[in-house]
């Protein structure tokens, strides 16, 4: 997946997700990657994996998760929940700090949306799509 955008606030951090809407509550969520704006607030970010159709997200029991990052606003579970799948079919970026939100004359609100579940909020998705039928559904693999 080829991940192009503009307009962004110049040399800033972004984080990537699939995730189930593309607006709150968001719910399941799938990190991809981080997304890194140019001085001219472009950016380009290629990632690799299964993104279809098929996309989705199953826990059919409960396991131990590790807790790492426990000190943070969001504090890692200690185990996951039993779903059944879930396809997760939209995408959605948050900055990577609430300061570069705030800098970028968005509120400062911290989620969990980066690696250390510290991130700013969301500014960019695919809600121009109906919720139940996002951008990946229309990929066949």
């Amino acid at each position: 997946m080829f991940i192009v955008a503009s307009g962004l606030p110049p040399n800033t951090g972004f984080d990537f997700f699939v995730i189930q809407v593309p607006t709150a509550p968001f719910g399941l969520a799938w990190y991809q990657g981080d997304v890194q704006s140019d001085a001219d607030g472009d950016a380009v970010q290629h990632f690799r994996g299964r993104f279809s159709i098929e996309t989705f997200i199953v826990a059919p029991g409960v396991a131990l998760a590790p807790r790492v990052f426990n000190d943070q606003p969001f504090p890692d579970a200690a185990q996951n929940p039993t779903t059944n799948p879930v396809q997760t079919y939209h995408l959605g970026m948050w900055f990577n700090f609430p300061a570069d939100a705030q800098a970028a004359g968005c509120p400062n609100t911290v989620t969990p949306f980066n690696g250390e579940h510290n991130a700013g909020i969301q500014v960019l998705n695919t809600s121009t799509y109906r919720d139940d039928h996002g951008p990946l559904r229309d990929l066949r693999p």
